[in-house]
């Protein structure tokens, strides 16, 4: 307080510093009365808010169990609830024409449809999971569990391996990483939906797409399904922190030993029940540790129809005692099998399981020699194919003579490989064949081959053909990083006076050849140029080709076809020899040359769907001399 304040005179006297001294006294003790009422009234005040809070709590708990109940009510009244049990059932099952994989989420609704999804075991007899060797195998053991005894199953499986040194790490995620894919046709599109929750509550994950598998020949697959979006995973551990580095080291080194053991285990609880598999579909993008697992695969399976192995990367294998490496005295029992497919997976040529097919789809490992004589036995053994894929990349001359094969229901034929296979395509008779796609490395032109087959088979009504598209024969390494050897000019076609014949042909993808010959026989008549007399092709939709050169007039024959098959202002092209051809809608050119955007823009003016690019350059391994 400053001097003026207090009643005092300036300068103090004796009697004033005493009178002073008593005033700061009684000041100091009624600071203290006033310190002590301030913390009573606080502390009165933390007591009100304190129990103000409970109260409040107290109020919001009760809050929210009227709300619950107020839900659980509503539920009950809810329609839904009103129906009957064969009701619900009938829907349940029309959700799973739908979507494979509904009974997870049926099960996770509620108490009653829980029960009521456990029931019916049918609803679990179509298994599509997406996983990783360092994911737990009890997924399958609890999805088989819950399908029953009797219900036939409908298994497919989808193991992404990962890198090796994604391996070494103990994989690029977390052990909880499998996830439920639905069902997909070939090539199947992203899986996204989330795995079921597993008995120790963990949370589900969802992994991204594995790389496009092999082929298959089921063209029947039911469609996709869509579910919710993929669940993120948690950032990992800073590297820094060697508390978290020491967990990120053991799950690592848990997750190394669960991989090492995921195909015994998985295979374990699918073998026990192999008498039950109608489909068996199992797809892995590279060899993993476990994979001596797949040689538990033998015995009967009388409810057998397709049975698929495939593998993305080739492998190297010894002889495996399975199933499709069984002979005639095995006896194995599968009378109901139609459609096989082994993609880099060993099989013997004389195995009952390659018998009686209608579809048959067969890439042979690397070190697999079969003379032709047995090959030709392998499709000779199936009268009835109706779709057939093989690729031989090692092939030996035929032991004994053969003789013409007819496959009289053909309709899809796609062969590659070795340049002897052209020798097997010289002894086949397709009278049916609709689609063929020839990615043979052959050392001489192979129009000679496809005239002779055509004429064998009586003009057979051919609308898809592929020449020398693959990524073998169009200088391009296949997808498992092996380049293929190209002994030119392997399947180039010298004369395209052979498209004469294909009236019916829609789709034409060529690759390797010159522009020049293929564009001339496909543009205006010209019977001075190559004594055509009329349209080649007339139904011709979709032109594609990759890798093919110029030498100097490709670009202006291309402009000539176009041209003159689709004229502009959408009329119809010129009629010769009453054959009018209809205008394509798409026009491809993968690793050609160079157009210019000119001539690009005046393309996309005519043709509904121009594709001007360059597909991924990678080398090629030159061929030695033959």
């Amino acid at each position: 307080m400053p001097p003026s304040l207090l009643p005092f005179p300036d300068p103090p006297t004796k009697d004033t510093l005493a009178g002073a001294r008593r005033l700061l006294e009684t000041n100091r003790t009624s600071i203290q009365a006033l310190n002590a009422r301030i913390d009573a009234a606080e502390a009165t005040l933390a007591r009100i808010v304190r129990e103000s809070r409970c109260a409040i709590g107290d109020m919001e708990k009760e809050r929210e169990r009227l709300r619950k109940k107020e839900l659980a009510t509503l539920a009950y009244l809810s329609p839904v609830r009103r129906l009957p049990q064969e009701l619900v059932r009938e829907i349940f099952m029309w959700c799973f024409e739908e979507h494979p994989c509904c009974a997870w989420v049926l099960a996770a609704v509620s108490t009653s449809w829980r029960r009521l999804a456990l029931r019916m075991p049918f609803l679990w007899s179509k298994i599509r999971l997406v996983t990783t060797p360092s994911a737990s195998a009890d997924t399958i053991r609890l999805w088989l569990e819950r399908s029953g005894d009797v219900v036939p199953l409908d298994i497919e499986i989808f193991l992404r391996v990962g890198s090796p040194k994604q391996l070494e790490h103990g994989g690029s995620r977390d052990r909880r990483e499998p996830a439920i894919a639905p069902s997909t046709p070939t090539p199947p599109p992203t899986w996204s939906v989330g795995l079921p929750p597993t008995q120790n509550g963990a949370a589900p994950y969802a992994v991204p797409q594995p790389p496009p598998p092999p082929p298959t020949m089921n063209p029947g697959a039911p469609p996709a399904v869509a579910g919710p979006p993929p669940i993120a995973m948690p950032p990992s551990a800073p590297s820094n922190d060697p508390w978290n580095a020491q967990h990120s080291s053991d799950r690592h080194s848990s997750a190394t030993r669960s991989s090492m053991h995921w195909g015994h285990i998985a295979f374990f609880y699918l073998v026990e029940q192999m008498h039950r598999w109608e489909r068996f579909i199992f797809r892995f993008d590279r060899q993993f540790t476990s994979m001596g697992a797949l040689k538990s695969i033998n015995g009967d399976a009388p409810l057998l129809k397709e049975f698929e192995v495939s593998s993305a990367e080739a492998g190297f294998y010894v002889e495996w005692p399975w199933l499709p490496n069984c002979g005639d005295s095995a006896g194995a029992s599968l009378p109901n099998l139609r459609s096989v497919t082994l993609q880099h997976t060993p099989f013997k040529w004389s195995s009952p399981m390659l018998k009686d097919l209608e579809h048959l789809s067969l890439r042979a490992t690397p070190t697999s020699h079969l003379p032709l004589d047995r090959i030709q036995y392998i499709l000779s053994s199936s009268p009835q194919l109706k779709t057939l894929s093989i690729h031989f990349q090692g092939v030996l001359p035929s032991i004994l003579t053969m003789s013409p094969l007819t496959l009289p229901n053909l309709t899809t034929f796609s062969i590659g490989g070795h340049y002897l296979l052209t020798q097997l395509v010289d002894t086949l008779v397709l009278p049916s064949l609709t689609t063929l796609a020839l990615d043979i490395e052959s050392r001489d032109p192979i129009e000679d081959t496809l005239s002779s087959l055509l004429t064998r088979s009586c003009s057979p009504p051919l609308s898809h053909l592929s020449i020398a598209y693959g990524s073998e024969l169009s200088g391009v390494s296949s997808a498992n990083g092996v380049a293929s050897f190209y002994y030119g000019p392997g399947g180039i076609v010298i004369s395209w006076n052979v498209l004469s014949e294909l009236y019916h042909l829609k789709t034409l993808e060529v690759g390797g050849t010159p522009l020049e010959a293929l564009l001339t026989a496909l543009g205006p008549p010209d019977d001075d140029a190559n004594n055509i007399s009329t349209w080649a092709c007339p139904l011709l939709e979709r032109l594609s080709m990759k890798n093919c050169h110029s030498h100097g007039e490709g670009v202006a024959r291309l402009v000539q076809l176009v041209e003159a098959r689709n004229p502009a202002g959408n009329a119809s092209a010129a009629t010769v020899a009453g054959v009018t051809p209809v205008r394509m809608n798409r026009l491809e050119l993968l690793e050609c040359p160079s157009l210019g955007l000119d001539i690009v823009r005046w393309l996309k003016g005519r043709v509904e769907g121009v594709i001007p690019g360059r597909a991924p350059s990678l080398p090629v391994i030159a061929a030695p001399p033959a």
